[in-house]
């Protein structure tokens, strides 16, 4: 990386982005020191364009080919991730590989196989009220010659949402935009996964907010496999129901991407370099650029002279937008992707392929005499591509995960001293479980834990009029924890089936 010092004017932006402090302000100029790797992270966040990429650096070094940034590391430095140090004109990785004994510590223990499942659901158990009284059932057996402990009690819970993952490369809406259900607020729109939207709704604010018995019912209902019809706001309009395809603006998108541009060039690069001179891949996240993309390097693809209008990551990497258009972009026509064809590296007859990451458009561009696009028929060899990549990609589906709270009476229907069930819950010496499944328990203060709502069986959630959902909450233990921790000995009855 080199300095231009006349546009230099010291803001300290390129000083903030930095991996690994290689560039100083000094009276108020840039500085860079030999640890810079020239990952670029500083020149695309200063504004005056005063540090550059050097074209041919006078220094050795060894390129990295671990990522896209593809550093250059002088000897004894460190690449911008800090994983790989040139060491004698070799790249090595900073941290030995592990097994498992090395971070088991670290893991923790797993729960007892006497406590993995439990000896009866919360399924009908039914709810004891208030917090003093011991929990509707508490069950005891022997499991593998150890005496085992499951208190079961369906709990109503205000602390209590649903996350709605919705496979779809559509844009819905802008992140933190509001979602309605017959006219009221229920959620709002979160973060984007790979190839799918997360929908927040209720939490402890909108279940004890105005409209918090229309979200308990929506929430137990969509748990429940009911369907509903949400607004996002200023958005899209979806029917969603857990372990369907969602319906987004009335139309039914059964596709979930491959992988996003970038990877779908990487994962297809062997059949791209054989259909066409250079190929697009559209997509809202990152669109790909064959022939700058290193799995187009990688085989033996040759420059194309075409550019992009999306704003560039790294080679062949490019930001897309959100839009209606094709990947979820803003782009329509597929050739306005387009900025510029360079003639002098580019040559009439020059095929270029524009798809989507999944395949559900596609369409095969020639480059003329005069340096205009002209839209072709597809080749058989891009019909085979194109079905390829379709074929690879998965069913798109509604997913739900029930997140809730388990304090109050879920835990003092169970012992005495409820701290004490927290930490034996944390400490896995309890498994909690949610309606017989696996429930994932957030780390930190609290039982707060996470079920995929798949795992349970239809019906099982309801929902009062508090209001609040009601949850089937099981806790399995060995009687020796259950009694220390202050278990309500006196409610235990024996579990006569065989386990």
């Amino acid at each position: 990386m080199k300095v231009l010092v006349e546009k230099c004017k010291g803001c300290g932006h390129c000083v903030s982005v930095c991996p690994h402090g290689s560039i100083t302000i000094k009276k108020r100029k840039a500085t860079i020191w030999d640890s810079c790797c020239d990952c670029g992270a500083c020149f695309r966040v200063c504004s005056e364009s005063a540090l550059c990429p050097e074209e041919n650096p006078a220094y050795s070094f060894v390129t990295c080919e671990s990522c896209p940034v593809r550093c250059k590391i002088k000897e004894g430095f460190l690449g911008a991730c800090q994983r790989y140090r040139n060491v004698s004109a070799k790249l090595e990785r900073v941290t030995p590989l592990k097994t498992f004994d090395d971070v088991e510590s670290i893991v923790g223990p797993d729960w007892a196989p006497a406590i993995r499942r439990p000896l009866i659901t919360a399924i009908g158990a039914g709810t004891t009220y208030p917090d003093c009284k011991p929990a509707p059932n508490i069950v005891q057996s022997r499991v593998e010659g150890v005496d085992v402990v499951t208190v079961v009690t369906e709990a109503p819970l205000s602390y209590s949402g649903l996350k709605l993952k919705i496979d779809t490369d559509l844009s819905i809406g802008a992140e933190g935009a509001g979602i309605f259900f017959k006219k009221k607020r229920v959620g709002h729109l979160t973060t984007e996964e790979y190839g799918s939207k997360i929908l927040s709704l209720g939490g402890v604010n909108l279940l004890t907010g105005s409209n918090g018995m229309t979200i308990a019912k929506l929430i137990t209902d969509l748990a429940n496999r009911q369907s509903a019809k949400l607004r996002i706001e200023k958005g899209s309009e979806i029917t969603a129901q857990i372990g369907s395809a969602p319906i987004i603006n009335g139309q039914v998108d059964g596709v979930m991407r491959v992988g996003c541009g970038s990877a779908t060039l990487g994962l297809f690069a062997h059949i791209f370099k054989d259909v066409a001179d250079e190929t697009i891949i559209l997509d809202s996240h990152l669109t790909g650029l064959f022939s700058e993309h290193a799995a187009g390097q990688y085989v033996g693809a040759k420059p194309s002279g075409v550019s992009l209008k999306f704003r560039k990551s790294t080679p062949g990497r490019y930001f897309g937008d959100h839009g209606d258009g094709w990947g979820g972009t803003s782009i329509r026509r597929p050739q306005d992707i387009i900025s510029a064809i360079d003639m002098k590296i580019a040559r009439p007859g020059l095929k270029i392929l524009i798809t989507e990451t999944t395949g559900r458009k596609a369409s095969m561009f020639e480059v003329g005499d005069d340096g205009q696009l002209v839209e072709k028929g597809m080749t058989q060899s891009a019909l085979d591509a194109i079905r390829e990549l379709s074929d690879s990609c998965e069913e798109s589906r509604v997913s739900g995960i029930y997140c809730g709270g388990s304090g109050g009476s879920a835990r003092a229907g169970v012992t005495r001293y409820p701290i004490k069930l927290t930490r034996a819950v944390h400490r896995k010496e309890v498994r909690l479980t949610i309606g017989g499944a696996p429930a994932f328990v957030l780390p930190g203060g609290g039982i707060n834990f996470m079920v995929d709502v798949e795992k349970i069986m239809h019906g099982a959630f309801t929902w009062v009029p508090t209001p609040a959902t009601v949850c089937p909450i099981e806790y399995t233990m060995t009687l020796k924890n259950y009694l220390e921790m202050g278990g309500h000995e006196e409610a235990i009855k024996p579990f006569l089936r065989k386990v």
